[in-house]
């Protein structure tokens, strides 16, 4: 059975675009996913990468015609400049960690957070948007983080991923990484994926 590292964050509208597609390939191959959201702002740093608002204007433009490529070509109403973009993410990102840990389904959880953002207007800073995220995906919000772990520890294991994603050659989100070291970045390489994990099962 193959293992993929899944480094995400909540933010990414490519994270979101991919995120359906993703589960389904992985259950395909009968794979198991271990989500890891990780703080890309920092990954960006080390890794020659720049944040949206100090890009040129012409990767900014860019950018915005390829999510309307992928929206139109999947058929996703994602919102292209949504109103709580970046949302602040600490909320939704201790849920899933929390989630993961707990054995429950966090891969569709993060895709509820990220439809919140790109297709709901909704804030992930609000609880009650992240619970409500929870429950479309079949989820206790408020369960899963009585059970814990604490913020601190959700905190801790999130910088944890941070290092481990930069460790292993990270450098942006969605990244699909094997346990060959082989990784594919982005949800446009779904599909070598898909064909890696073909030929090893």
């Amino acid at each position: 059975m193959a293992t993929i590292d899944y480094y995400m964050t909540l933010n990414s509208p490519w994270t979101y675009l991919g995120a359906a597609r993703f589960a389904e390939i992985a259950a395909r191959h009968n794979a198991t996913v271990r989500i890891k959201p990780a703080k890309f702002g920092e990954v960006f740093a080390k890794t020659g990468g720049l944040p949206l608002p100090k890009r040129s204007p012409e990767r900014r433009a860019y950018r915005m015609m390829e999510l309307k490529r992928w929206r139109d070509y999947h058929g996703l109403p994602i919102n292209l400049e949504p109103k709580h973009f970046p949302s602040d993410e600490a909320i939704g990102t201790r849920l899933v960690i929390a989630a993961a840990l707990q054995g429950k389904d966090a891969c569709r959880l993060a895709l509820e957070l990220g439809r919140s953002i790109w297709e709901l207007e909704s804030n992930l800073g609000d609880e009650a948007v992240v619970a409500a995220a929870a429950q479309r995906a079949g989820l206790d919000a408020s369960a899963i983080r009585k059970a814990g772990p604490s913020d601190a520890e959700l905190d801790r294991i999130n910088d944890q991923n941070t290092a481990e994603a930069l460790e292993r050659g990270v450098f942006g989100a969605p990244s699909y990484v094997l346990p060959s070291g082989e990784f594919m970045w982005g949800q446009d390489r779904l599909e070598f994926l898909d064909r890696a994990l073909a030929k090893s099962s």
